[in-house]
This record gives structure tokens, sequence and C-alpha cells, in this order.
């Protein structure tokens, strides 16, 4: 078994100069131009970052808020959660205020509500 010394051999050429010999040897010049991408980034749409998952928005902002709730009988306000996993009533008349569905809350026919202030 012999040894070898490692210096004994050239340099290795870089990367980028390999792909460059690559290229010049087998003719694909649309490599080196700039490829533009179809959307903005940096500045996407409201649309876009309406539907897109909450941890993949350009900030992370939670789909979930809390609301007053308008009881169509006494007209009482009580806070609500959009997510609700539980039927909400009214605290003073007993009315059921939203039902829970397999994501946002559904209120009941004659409430009103307004989405909550940080």
């Amino acid at each position: 078994m012999t040894v070898r010394n490692i210096n004994q051999h050239p340099p290795l050429p870089s990367i980028c100069s390999a792909l460059r010999l690559v290229n010049q040897h087998i003719g694909l010049e649309w490599m080196d131009e700039i490829q533009s991408l179809a959307i903005d980034l940096l500045n996407p749409s409201v649309e876009h970052e309406k539907r897109s998952h909450k941890l993949k928005r350009l900030v992370q902002s939670p789909n979930s808020y809390f609301m007053d709730v308008k009881c169509p009988g006494c007209l009482n306000i009580s806070t609500v959660f959009s997510h609700a996993q539980t039927v909400v009533l009214c605290s003073s008349c007993g009315t059921v205020l939203c039902q829970p569905t397999g994501g946002r809350a559904r209120l009941t026919e004659g409430c009103s509500f307004r989405r909550k202030a940080n």
C-alpha cells in the first residue's frame, strides 16, 4: 500500500468553474440567464395573505379573534371567541349565541357581532 502526499495533486477546480466548463461543453446558454418569479415574494397581495396558512404568511398572524356578540332577545353583549368549541349561551336570558363547527363558530340568526380591537 502506497501513501500519497495530498500536496502532490493539483488543486481541484471550484464547483462554479466546473459548472461553467460543463456549460461551455454542452452548450447550455439558458443556465446563465436570471429567471424572475411569477409572484412577488416580498410584497404579497392581501388576498394571497388571507388565503395562506397562518404560519406561512410574511408576518405570522392568527386566524382567530374575539368578538362582541349582541343577543337578539335581550340586547345583552357577550364576548365570544371566533373558534369557540362549545355552545355559547347568553348570560342573562340563556339564548344560544353560537354553535361550534369544525373551525369557526356559527352565529345564530339575528345575532350581530363586531370584531374586538386589540
